[in-house]
């Protein structure tokens, strides 16, 4: 299959159409959105020159189970998956706040704890751990949602004194945040996973809460492989991860870290076909089922026809 890296619908109602670094992001009469997980890739904030085939359907399909698993905690913007790469659903104003929680010392929080600093977004970390060690109860370490470059910790106390989002609204979903990455961290265990840290995005539509964009994929989480995580840490050995960091472990060993200067190595059809083959493995893996691809092979223009042709008779039972 091609991959597809860019769309340019014009879908019955269409408002406008943000293009993120993986995404394209439709919006339908101010109502609905149609979120097409496109084949880009991103690492270190840069869009990697090209497309990795069957990666929007596996994080579209990933993120719409995992909606589906937690639909019973609270509403989420899901309506419907008229095609493997799309989701349509409601159109929420966005809280500008990214909700991070850890249930594990590793990446950003262990980088934070190895510089000597113990509180991370306003909450303490406990003296004497080790990277990748368990954290005594989760801790949520917001970011503010940047409209353009990296995201920035935050802590509760300035979300709501600079009113971000109000005192009520944060404590709720702080108690969603709480509520989801337990069922997710549930979900994993029974894959012989553990789901080391995620991110949720949440948003209002007529005064009530819904979950937003995606949820426990291998873009947005970290996962560690069970089998081994005691032993790897008693020993100070690196775990056996299930995120894309291997990308970027990729890119960090060809002298690539998305700094001035530096150049994007070459992406080989072999290096390409592993990494859509990984994605695949991690699909395989998270889920516990399958992977079967939209198609065994695809003309690009055929999917895209696929896509609007799904799309648009969605949109049309939705009036």
């Amino acid at each position: 299959m091609e991959a597809i890296v860019k769309t340019d619908f014009h879908f019955p109602g269409q408002k406008g159409k943000y293009t993120g670094k993986v995404r394209d992001v439709y919006d339908i009469d101010g109502k609905y959105l149609v979120m097409v997980a496109t084949d880009r890739i991103s690492a270190f904030d840069v869009v990697l020159p090209e497309g990795i085939p069957y990666k929007g359907q596996v994080l579209n399909q990933i993120a719409s189970k995992f909606l589906d698993a937690t639909s019973d905690i609270l509403p989420n913007w899901k309506i419907a998956v008229p095609d493997p790469m799309v989701t349509v659903g409601h159109k929420c104003e966005p809280f500008k706040v990214e909700m991070v929680i850890r249930g594990y010392l590793s990446g950003h929080a262990w980088r934070e704890y190895k510089a000597g600093r113990r509180t991370i977004c306003g909450v303490e970390m406990p003296e004497g751990m080790v990277e990748n060690q368990k954290f005594p109860e989760p801790i949520i370490t917001p970011t503010s949602k940047a409209a353009a470059g990296h995201d920035e910790d935050i802590s509760r106390e300035e979300i709501i004194a600079g009113s971000i989002v109000s005192e009520e609204d944060y404590a709720q979903i702080e108690k969603y945040t709480r509520a989801i990455y337990k069922r997710g961290t549930e979900i994993a265990a029974r894959m012989g996973l553990i789901l080391v840290d995620t991110k949720y995005e949440f948003g209002k539509k007529d005064g009530q809460i819904y979950l937003m964009d995606e949820v426990h994929t291998p873009d947005s989480s970290r996962y560690f492989y069970a089998d081994g995580y005691e032993e790897r840490l008693s020993r100070g050995e690196k775990q056996r991860q299930l995120s894309k960091e291997f990308v970027r472990e990729w890119l960090m060993a060809n002298g690539f870290q998305g700094q001035s200067g530096q150049k994007v190595p070459e992406m080989t059809p072999e290096i390409v076909r592993s990494i859509s083959d990984r994605y695949i493995e991690l699909y395989e893996n998270i889920t516990g089922e399958r992977f079967i691809p939209a198609e065994d092979s695809a003309a690009e223009d055929e999917i895209l026809q696929r896509i609007s042709s799904g799309v648009s008779e969605c949109l049309g039972s939705l009036e």
